[in-house]
């Protein structure tokens, strides 16, 4: 079924088709609708790009050590609250993985965050985007397994406490990682896309009160989800960098 294509991709369509059919034909890539090839997803998430790097160099150009303004406090806030967590799950020296967390719950709570704007939609809803989140923490927490604790120590994880049962644990462990990337999706799609649904049919039914009601379940839902997220992943980079695991 052809999605419904937003203005703002209308107009990525209209004008810089070209340029989606060129980076597609370098990796070899065919789009299904060669005169169309953008699609929401792919655009809401560059818009919600764009607005983090400005949201950034606001801040950025704000910054006082001296008279800190509200947004220096509320990510000084978020770094704190991402560090404190990264340390209560068992990660030593957290501040060395606290970018990329915060990086990601930032990323995947205003991507579900944009969903709320009527002419928008979040493109948490599409399957790829958690996939690719997903992967991207996957490739991440081994990365700094195999950097903390040495390729030898990193790989013996997967052969559990008794080397006689290796044979055994091995592809119990390799299935394991994998169905982690799996369950981060699925966790991450499902509850985007049920919420999104719920939100446009209560507002294509009422007007007023009850969709005020699940756009604040939906705000609550986006922020829960990009934690669990971003926990989940702090759980997995413990476990690979913890030299008693």
């Amino acid at each position: 079924m052809p999605e419904h294509e937003l203005w703002l991709t209308a107009l990525f369509n209209d004008y810089l088709a070209g340029v989606a059919t060129t980076i597609l034909g370098l990796f070899n890539i065919h789009a299904e609708n060669a005169a169309r090839p953008w699609q929401n997803w792919i655009v809401m998430e560059l818009l919600v790009v764009v607005i983090l790097m400005v949201l950034a160099a606001v801040i950025k150009a704000g910054l006082s050590p001296d008279k800190p303004g509200k947004l220096q406090h509320i990510f000084e806030l978020l770094y704190s609250f991402i560090k404190t967590q990264a340390s209560e799950v068992g990660i030593q020296h957290p501040e060395k993985y606290s970018a990329f967390f915060g990086t990601l719950f930032v990323f995947i709570a205003a991507m579900n965050l944009i969903g709320i704007i009527p002419i928008f939609e979040s493109p948490t809803m599409e399957v790829s985007v958690p996939a690719g989140l997903a992967l991207c923490t996957w490739v991440y927490y081994h990365y700094q397994g195999f950097r903390e604790l040495g390729p030898a120590k990193y790989l013996a994880h997967f052969m559990g406490p008794i080397l006689a049962l290796a044979w055994l644990m091995i592809p119990i462990e390799i299935i394991g990682h994998f169905a982690r990337m799996l369950s981060l999706t699925v966790r991450l799609y499902g509850n985007m896309f049920a919420g999104e649904q719920i939100t446009n049919v209560f507002i294509s039914l009422t007007k007023l009160v009850v969709p005020v009601i699940f756009m604040g379940l939906h705000v609550f839902v986006a922020f829960l989800q990009a934690y669990v997220f971003s926990l989940l992943t702090m759980i997995y980079v413990s476990m690979a960098t913890s030299h008693e695991h």
